[in-house]
C-alpha cells in the first residue's frame, strides 16, 4: 500500500457519514469476508456510541470515487482516563481497499495522522499493514503475547475477585477513571472484576474472543495497571472466572511475563502506537477489541 501519489479525477478522501453506512459495510465485506453485516453494523453503531471527543471524527474515512466507496478506514476516539482532561486516543482500525485503488490507500490514514496531539493505535494490523505503519514511524508497544491459564497460578495472598456494577461499594476505591473504564465496558459486554485484598482493590477487564481459527474461546485481557498486578491476582482470577468456565487466557507483552503459567509468543499480534503517549501492554479500554464483536 502507497502513502504517496496525487488523487485522480473522482477519487476524494472525505469523513463517514451516517448516510454512507450500507456502503461502507459493503466495502468492509469485500476487505474482509469474514465478517458478516450484522458484524459491521454493531461495530458501526458501537463506535457511534462512544462520547463524542472534540472535534474529531466521528467513524473514520472513506476513498469515494465519483459515489462508489472504495476504500474505509474506522476511527475509534477516545479519551484515555475517561476524563475531559485525558489525553486523546484513537485505535485505526478495519483499514481496507479495493484492489484497484490500493496504491491511493495510504490517504486515508494520512488523513488521521495530520492530528499531531493524538496517540493512534493499531492494534490488529494485518501482515501487509505493518509494513505501512513501519514504515510511517509507529512503534511497538507489545511484541506478541502471552498466553496462560490464571488458575493454575498459586494464590498468595488472602483475597477475593467481585463483579464491577455501580452499587459494589468497592468501585468507591478505585480512582475515577478507574470506576469509569470499569462500569463502561461492563456495559460492552466485557468481564469488569475487581480483585481484593486486605489492602488494596485492583481492577481488571476482559473480553472474550475467538482464537486458532475460530475454534478456541479465550479472555483477552483488555485493561489491567501492570502485568505485575495481573501475576499478583491471577490465581483469584482464574478460579472466580472457571465459575463461567473461562479457562485460557491472553495478554499483550513485550516479553514472558513473569508469574504467569504460560506461554510467551512472540510476533503474534504485535501492536503498534504513534503518537505523545506510549500504551501500556495490557491496556486495550475502547478499543476494536472492547467494542466489536468477535
Amino acid at each position: 500500500m502507497s502513502v504517496l501519489g496525487a488523487m485522480p479525477e473522482g477519487l476524494v478522501c472525505r469523513l463517514i457519514e451516517e448516510a454512507d453506512w450500507q456502503a461502507v459495510i459493503d466495502c468492509l465485506q469485500r476487505g474482509f469476508p469474514g465478517r458478516s453485516r450484522q458484524h459491521w453494523m454493531h461495530a458501526l453503531r458501537r463506535i457511534g456510541d462512544l462520547p463524542t471527543v472534540g472535534n474529531f471524527p466521528r467513524y473514520g474515512y472513506i476513498l469515494d470515487h465519483a459515489g462508489t466507496i472504495v476504500g474505509v478506514m474506522l476511527t475509534l476516539y477516545f479519551r484515555h482516563g475517561g476524563t475531559d482532561e485525558g489525553s486523546v486516543r484513537c485505535n485505526l482500525s478495519s483499514w481496507t481497499v479495493d484492489p484497484d485503488f490500493r496504491a491511493y490507500a495510504g490517504k486515508l490514514i494520512m488523513a488521521a495522522l495530520r492530528q499531531r496531539d493524538v496517540t493512534f493505535l493499531s492494534v490488529t494490523p494485518a501482515p501487509v499493514t505493518r509494513k505501512v505503519v513501519e514504515a510511517l514511524r509507529f512503534k511497538r508497544f507489545a511484541d506478541g503475547q502471552h498466553a496462560f491459564l490464571p488458575a493454575l497460578s498459586p494464590v498468595r495472598t488472602r483475597s477475593r475477585v467481585v463483579n464491577a456494577h455501580a452499587d459494589a461499594p468497592e468501585l468507591m476505591q478505585l480512582p475515577e477513571h478507574e470506576r469509569h473504564i470499569l462500569l463502561k465496558h461492563a456495559a460492552l459486554g466485557c468481564d469488569a472484576l475487581m480483585c481484593i485484598t486486605d489492602r488494596s482493590v485492583t481492577p481488571f477487564v476482559f473480553k472474550t474472543r475467538r482464537v486458532l481459527k475460530g475454534l478456541v474461546p479465550a479472555s483477552q485481557v483488555i485493561y489491567c495497571r501492570s502485568h505485575a498486578d495481573l501475576s499478583r491476582c491471577a490465581g483469584a482470577l482464574g478460579r472466580h472466572m472457571l465459575r463461567s468456565g473461562k479457562i485460557f487466557y491472553l495478554v499483550d507483552a513485550r516479553a514472558p511475563v513473569p508469574g504467569l503459567v504460560g506461554r510467551y509468543f512472540a510476533e503474534i499480534g504485535p501492536k503498534y502506537f504513534k503518537g505523545p503517549a506510549l500504551p501500556v501492554p495490557g491496556d486495550l479500554t475502547f478499543t476494536e477489541f472492547a467494542l466489536f464483536n468477535e
